[in-house]
């Protein structure tokens, strides 16, 4: 009887050892893989984060930061509401990793078996695309002051094209990111034709944080015709010592047959003007689509006084649709939204964008609470951009390969 009491009493150990308080969580084993996919991509030697986040070492003194910026939600910078819309470069953070995050933290940040570690995350030191088919640059260097502001740089680079080129991946990558809030690169066409903003420029692809290079899939690409004038525009951001850029774009041509022609789109105001100490301005903005498309992504575009941004689909029937809501606009953060699946607008679909401006000294971003805003390129100046991109449907004669 005495042994079959011990018997039994030795079995139950590991039953009690299951169902007891959940292991700690360590940085090798729980907590890097959640910074390999959520945060490494800034927070690493050169990019846009103010320190690296890709060793225990680096990690641990921001320990107390991280959880601060988990609970405030401040980190990983995502700032759509979630109830609309669903993207494929979803940086938000799920609520288990949540919680293994400031468990860890709270335990004291244990570092753990370096055997657990998974495997390190190798990131591009060149291009985050495959080797480019042709690379522009900028002419010369531009030279940043230690202090000040800058104006907006536009840099004409012209491509020499003799034949209609299809993109179907773009990168742009300046040489110094310590200076550069971004970056946007825009075609200028010889002979623009098909239009659907009626403009003689169109976006190619861009650089700012959060922003990722631009890859399509095989059949879809972006058309640059012969003779296009590359535009760079250029936002420098003084740091307290002198620097120098040279941003670049690398540019991968299609090589499957393209069927589908991505087109970048703008539903934006006719003007913008903002009232002095205006709290909660509206300022709407529309755009319409001319032709059966495909919505491929969205990014929102507002300076200082942005407060928030929301962009909707008004369909031909009458119904409405929010495909991107962000309550709080962060002018340090504009990516491109791509969605998981793209969103099939009827020819008469209108995309309307309403931005909310804060212009009153309870703003502490905003550059000159008494001033009148006008539309312009500066920081102290405002915009109102929905930018989309739509694919369509390519005429059979103009495929190429």
């Amino acid at each position: 009887m005495i042994l079959r009491f011990l018997v039994a009493t030795l079995l139950a150990v590991p039953a009690l050892a299951a169902d007891g308080p959940p292991l700690q969580p360590t940085f090798h084993k729980d907590i890097e893989p959640i910074l390999q996919s959520r945060c490494q991509g800034c927070h690493r030697p050169g990019e846009v984060a103010p320190m690296s986040l890709l060793t225990y070492e680096a990690t641990r003194p921001w320990a107390k930061a991280i959880r601060a910026a988990v609970l405030t939600g401040k980190m990983p910078p995502w700032t759509p509401d979630p109830q609309y819309g669903k993207f494929s470069n979803d940086l938000s953070l799920a609520p288990a990793d949540k919680e293994k995050l400031i468990a860890w933290i709270d335990a004291g940040a244990p570092e753990g078996k370096a055997s657990d570690a998974p495997r390190a995350k190798v990131f591009a030191e060149g291009w985050q695309i495959p080797q480019p088919d042709v690379v522009f640059e900028m002419p010369e260097p531009f030279e940043v002051p230690a202090t000040g502001a800058i104006d907006y740089q536009y840099i004409r680079v012209p491509t020499h094209f003799t034949e209609d080129k299809w993109v179907q991946m773009a990168e742009v990558r300046p040489s110094n990111r310590a200076v550069v809030h971004h970056a946007i690169v825009v075609v200028e066409s010889a002979e623009f034709k098909g239009a659907q903003n009626d403009k003689s420029e169109e976006y190619l692809g861009g650089y700012g944080p959060g922003m990722l290079a631009q890859i399509w899939k095989p059949g879809q690409a972006r058309l640059v015709r012969a003779g296009s004038t590359l535009t760079f525009q250029m936002h420098y951001a003084t740091n307290g010592k002198p620097a120098q850029d040279r941003t670049k774009i690398g540019l991968v041509f299609a090589t499957a047959p393209v069927t589908e022609k991505i087109i970048a789109m703008q539903s934006m105001p006719p003007g913008l003007l903002i009232p002095p100490g205006a709290a909660n301005f509206r300022v709407n903005g529309i755009a319409t689509v001319r032709q059966d498309a495909k919505l491929m992504a969205l990014r929102p575009h507002a300076h200082l006084r942005g407060k928030s941004f929301q962009m909707r689909a008004v369909y031909p029937n009458g119904e409405s649709e929010i495909l991107l809501d962000i309550p709080k606009f962060d002018f340090n953060w504009q990516p491109y939204y791509y969605l998981e699946t793209p969103k099939v607008l009827p020819r008469g679909t209108r995309i309307e964008s309403t931005a909310y401006y804060d212009n009153s000294a309870n703003n502490p971003f905003n550059p000159d609470p008494a001033a009148l805003v006008l539309w312009g390129p500066q920081t102290w100046d405002e915009m109102m951009i929905g930018w989309f991109d739509i694919a369509v449907d390519v005429p059979a004669e103009d495929a190429t390969r």
